[in-house]
């Protein structure tokens, strides 16, 4: 009766370590954290869908964009499977963002063209999200670097429409991205639900990029947060290395770090190159237009006189009351 016992509470245990085991082994891929070895000599089953076996890379596959600020913050590069998030504080800020995420599809779209794919993107907005930012426009979208005969958008109605949309999408690797476009925290966006997205994209293979309109910062399985703001646009640089006065560059973006393992020092300030399909550091490109110009004569006044009056305005007097019209 003893030993019975005795087998009972061992087999109790033994059940108890294989489940702590796979929690561990679970929890530690989500977070793209290498696999304790003990863990890894006692799970011989991957309990959340995820590769396995000697092939399987240590690191996940990662797209380098060439601003060693910004690849610092992402661990070297944009990740090609899982979950980013991308969001807006403000309703008028959601141009910037859907901007910021159209140039991030884009670098997705090439990388999958030059490995032989067809690079199909998929983009999947809520409605009330496109009623208070708008819906892509496609000859934008080209001139802004995408394969727009290669762009797929999707109104769903409500969020639980596009979650199953987004999910079903996953699960098909012949995406390059697909871009899940909602407003504000909706209930059915939670944890639970940003993990199993998460978790389905590296599954699948797919980079998933999230878009929340409006939306405050809260918990999510994303491997990155970042907050996109518009950021001043410098003058359209010419040919010979001059800028043209009094135009608009290019698109210029303001980035605040929210969610990483390598937290950003300073906000990021970047601008995207549509001709060259690549980021920019704000700065860098501002420094070499700025060296080609000179300063302003009169920084204070920098407008011409008009022509019935002085150059500057004068002083005020004693004025107390201005004379009756009638």
């Amino acid at each position: 009766m003893n030993m019975q016992m005795e087998l009972t509470v061992m087999a109790g245990n033994a059940v108890q370590r294989q489940t702590v085991l796979s929690l561990r082994e679970t929890i530690a891929r989500i977070e793209d954290r290498g696999v304790p070895g003990c863990v890894r000599s006692a799970k011989t089953a991957d309990p959340a869908g995820f590769r396995r076996g000697k092939e399987e890379a240590t690191r996940r596959k990662i797209l380098p964009l060439g601003v060693p600020q910004f690849d610092e913050v992402l661990q070297g590069g944009l990740p090609l499977e899982g979950m980013m998030e991308i969001r807006n504080a403000e309703t008028p800020d959601a141009g910037a963002a859907a901007g910021f995420v159209a140039a991030l599809a884009v670098l997705y779209q090439r990388q999958k063209k030059e490995n032989g794919r067809l690079a199909p993107i998929l983009w999947i907005s809520q409605t009330l999200a496109a009623c208070e930012a708008g819906q892509p426009y496609a000859p934008g979208l080209k001139a802004y670097g995408l394969d727009a005969e290669r762009f797929l958008f999707v109104s769903a109605r409500t969020v639980k429409d596009a979650l199953w949309i987004a999910e079903t999408a996953l699960s098909v690797p012949v995406f390059a991205v697909v871009v899940l476009e909602i407003r504000g925290n909706p209930a059915c966006l939670a944890l639970s639900e940003s993990r199993r997205l998460h978790v389905r994209a590296r599954a699948g293979g797919v980079p998933l990029l999230v878009l929340r309109q409006a939306g405050e910062e809260e918990a999510s399985s994303a491997f990155f947060r970042l907050q996109v703001k518009p950021a001043p646009a410098g003058e359209r640089p010419l040919p010979d290395g001059s800028v043209l006065c009094g135009s608009i560059g290019h698109p210029a973006f303001h980035l605040l770090v929210e969610k990483s393992r390598r937290q950003a020092s300073d906000d990021i300030f970047l601008e995207w190159n549509a001709h060259d399909r690549r980021f920019y550091s704000l700065d860098e490109r501002r420094s070499a237009a700025l060296q080609t110009n000179d300063e302003p004569t009169d920084p204070v006044d920098p407008l011409s006189a008009s022509a019935d009056r002085p150059r500057r305005a004068q002083p005020m007097g004693r004025l107390l009351a201005f004379a009756r019209a009638s």
